[in-house]
């Protein structure tokens, strides 16, 4: 038989009984629709997760801080592989970044440290604090850093501050009608620090000296907003003169090192290596594969507790196929008796069956995927409303259907179509032509 011929007749036969396949494929069109909502309600969710994680800005970044390694000891009369001992912290000392710096797969390092003393900003009559960082850098631009106003290159006494910095400024004597001042425009502007240590006997001493800003960093929604970025060498000298020594960088190392990668895909395994080395490796897509992992668990969940009414539905096919069968008996022993083979019966009611799947499955993914418009209208429209009343951040859907899901939930729909009706079809194919023709 032809294949336009088995579709003639499979389109044939399914518009026979309007009613019985109509009742049938509702069944698999609320398990698709089922689907295509609870999965797009996921990504959903996902999608707002990861938009929501601060900081992921820069998937080629690992940070570095100082850790603890262990070395293996053999135990004296014990059995095993031994045990493991803290050998010390390991710092991040030069000798430690030429180390990181010889792994395969990296691409730059740069070093960070703190201020170690304590500092008070002044401008104007206003009064702040600062997270004062200095990087071993002419241009924050090596960092993936982007200058919203100014410059991003530093200079002996110049500061580029982050977006957050002029929001914590404030009027230290303010009267009691006084509003909270507006953040200052603090770029090409003077700030006077206030450097703070105390003597062995609790004396106060302190130090002022002039810093400039020559930019203002675009937000990151990460650390660099609240930081204050300098030169290394001068943020050394501030900690020296708060510690009244100097620091030993072969002993001490420092705060901490940015590792730049080449690639994405090598991120994971130069951190697993850097950790290996004994140091503390972080990575933005460590954060991120724990997140998609565990959306990808609640996807195969949630699209099972879908799967489950196209399993009911699947019955119900089952059920159809096998009463078309008994009503048609005595056509397909005619079918059989005229020449139709085995093969072209089975493909016949595996066609009814297959289609009844289709049918239901393309009703499904339309009213799944209008049902995930409109709760994202509904639910959008309540997210403004607790945004606009006590503050945050307004998630962009509530669910995202991605271009896959329909074209698989119809696939689906329809393969659960075809195996429900395998069985029938198979009855139908080994019917004896001369027993079907006699059946009343």
């Amino acid at each position: 038989m032809r294949f336009v011929d088995l579709a003639s007749l499979i389109l044939y036969n399914l518009g026979r009984r309007k009613g019985r396949v109509l009742l049938t494929a509702i069944g698999v069109v609320i398990g698709t629709a089922a689907v295509v909502v609870l999965v797009s309600l996921v990504v959903g969710l996902q999608k707002n997760a990861t938009e929501s994680l601060w900081g992921i800005n820069d998937l080629t970044s690992i940070e570095v801080y100082p850790g603890y390694s262990q070395v293996s000891v053999e135990v004296k009369g014990g059995g095993g592989d031994g045990m493991w001992q803290d050998s010390g912290m390991k710092y991040i000392t030069p000798s430690a970044i030429k180390e990181i710096s010889a792994i395969p797969g990296v691409k730059q390092t740069i070093i960070q440290d703190y201020l170690q003393t304590g500092m008070e900003l002044h401008y104007e009559k206003l009064t702040s604090w600062g997270n004062v960082t200095g990087v071993n850098l002419e241009d924050l631009a090596d960092m993936g850093l982007e200058a919203e106003r100014g410059t991003t290159e530093l200079t002996k006494g110049t500061a580029v501050i982050g977006s957050w910095v002029p929001r914590n400024f404030y009027d230290p004597n303010p009267r009691p009608t006084d509003v909270a001042p507006e953040p200052p425009d603090l770029l090409d502007q003077n700030l006077r620090a206030i450097l703070i240590k105390y003597t062995q006997d609790g004396q106060e001493v302190r130090r002022t000296v002039n810093i400039r800003v020559v930019g203002i960093l675009k937000e990151t929604r990460g650390n660099a907003d609240g930081n204050i970025y300098m030169n290394l060498d001068e943020v050394t000298a501030y900690s020296e003169w708060g510690r009244g020594k100097r620091i030993d960088r072969n002993k001490e190392g420092y705060s901490m090192l940015i590792v730049r990668a080449e690639d994405p895909e090598v991120v994971l395994d130069v951190a697993d290596q850097i950790n290996t080395l004994g140091y503390m490796a972080n990575t933005p897509q460590s954060y991120l594969e724990g997140i998609n992992s565990f959306f990808q668990v609640l996807q195969i969940i949630f699209g099972g507790v879908g799967a489950i009414a196209l399993l009911v539905a699947a019955i119900g096919i089952a059920n159809t196929m096998t009463m078309s069968i008994l009503e048609r008996t005595r056509e397909i022993g005619l079918m059989k008796a005229v020449g139709a083979t085995n093969k072209d019966v089975l493909s016949i009611f595996l066609g009814e069956a297959a289609g009844i799947g289709f049918v239901g499955g393309l009703g499904g993914v339309i009213l799944g995927w209008g049902a995930s418009a409109v709760l994202n209208v509904v639910a959008l429209s309540y997210f403004a409303s607790q945004a606009a009343s006590g503050g945050g951040n307004l998630p962009s859907s509530a669910a995202s259907t991605p271009f896959w899901l329909p074209v698989f939930a119809l696939v689906f729909a329809t393969v659960v179509g075809l195996l429900s009706g395998l069985y029938p079809a198979l009855r139908a194919a080994t019917l004896v032509p001369v027993n079907a023709l006699k059946y009343e």
